[in-house]
């Protein structure tokens, strides 16, 4: 693979980082799975040694670097290290910068220290039962009242719901006239009327806390409302090439971490007489997903080049989504089926790769919708005329 190209303060923020994992994170992961959720403790660890939010000014408790490759080197970390169910990058990089890009210094100033300590944990909510990808099908509301707005509605799958001190919701706030017009509330923890449902359990990322929400007539303070009112779809969409690349980073760090699996079991399981590894669809297999993830990851260093120099475009954030989420669960696939009967017992690190790999083509944008965003830049409206401006 060519040569990626990171800073030496980056390198030894990398070897810091992966330290810490090994010694705060990975020994509690298991007992996390088991419970369903990460210990709150875990975001406060990260903060107090600064791998939390990195980059907030220094006023506010971070470095004040908004170069994404050291959110890179925390995301690849996360994921290799089999860490991936832990959602920080959710709370820090996905989230957090809706204060600063769309929030009052008065809002930043009130919550961002505590989220980059860990006292305060992040979730946004868009998602609910009947709107996923189209927003514009979202029935959660808020009504104006003298100095707040009065919030119902529900949200489901939103990661770090348990968890979360803060949620970032979306609802509809004129809804008769404008079906995009929506606004942004920050909703605390105790707020009256907001409830949290089932912590739900999925096929993976099983201690990922990922929670119903509900809003009954829950009384938000003006003081509350992030960004500008009816702005809110708009703020929603500017986020989305982010989260996409978020998101390929760690696709691929997970995908890398399969093959390496896969690689060194087949370098010490025999069959017939010899190593897995000597026989010639071993070796196929193996050298095409090697290739791949190679593509992909020099692909992934140049949309975080043109990230950094605000040139990511909502279409190569879409190409880098499909690509890696689709080569997770492929060299997830081809993994497995390499370990045999050891793969399908859970004892074996590559049986989670494949469950906790397949909700990465789904959320953020399925790969179905990445495809219509790609379709409709290479091909025209005209010939792709699906409305994709809710993606």
């Amino acid at each position: 693979m060519l040569q990626r190209e990171f800073t030496e303060e980056q390198t030894m923020f990398r070897e810091a980082y992966r330290k810490f994992l090994a010694a705060e994170i990975v020994p509690h992961m298991e007992d996390w799975r088991e419970a369903g959720i990460v210990d709150r403790a875990a975001f406060a660890k990260a903060g107090e040694q600064g791998f939390l939010m990195v980059w907030p000014d220094e006023k506010y408790g971070g470095m004040g670097d908004n170069d994404f490759r050291f959110e890179q080197i925390i995301i690849e970390e996360t994921g290799y290290a089999r860490c991936g169910d832990w959602y920080n990058t959710l709370h820090s990089r996905l989230v957090g910068p809706y204060f600063t890009r769309f929030g009052s210094e008065e809002q930043c100033a009130r919550f961002l220290p505590k989220c980059v300590s860990g006292q305060s944990i992040l979730a946004v909510a868009m998602t609910e039962p009947d709107a996923g990808s189209d927003l514009a099908g979202m029935r959660a509301n808020a009504v104006e009242k003298d100095d707040y707005w009065v919030l119902n509605g529900s949200k489901t799958f939103i990661s770090n719901g348990i968890n979360a001190d803060v949620v970032i919701v979306a609802a509809k706030t004129d809804p008769d006239n404008n079906p995009h017009a929506m606004t942004l509330f920050l909703v605390e923890r105790g707020m009256e009327g907001f409830e949290r449902g089932r912590n739900l359990k999925k096929m993976g990322l099983k201690a990922q806390d990922t929670a119903e929400l509900f809003f009954n007539d829950v009384k938000v303070p003006k003081a509350n409302v992030l960004g500008e009112v009816h702005k809110g779809f708009y703020y929603l969409m500017e986020g989305l090439a982010e989260e996409r690349l978020i998101g390929a980073a760690g696709y691929l760090s997970a995908a890398q971490l399969s093959w390496d699996l896969a690689a060194d079991y087949v370098k010490e399981r025999k069959a017939f007489g010899k190593p897995l590894a000597a026989f010639q669809n071993t070796q196929f297999k193996l050298a095409e997903l090697r290739t791949e993830l190679d593509f992909a990851q020099n692909y992934v260093d140049s949309c975080v080049k043109a990230f950094n120099s605000g040139q990511l475009t909502a279409v190569d954030a879409a190409k880098a989504k499909l690509v890696t989420s689709e080569l997770q669960v492929k060299v997830a696939d081809v993994g497995l089926q390499l370990h045999g009967g050891h793969g399908y017992m859970d004892e074996y690190p590559i049986s989670r790769q494949y469950t906790d790999a397949k909700i990465s083509t789904i959320y953020a944008g399925s790969s179905e919708v990445m495809k219509i965003i790609i379709s409709r830049d290479c091909l025209g409206e005209d010939y792709v005329p699906f409305n994709t401006r809710n993606f």
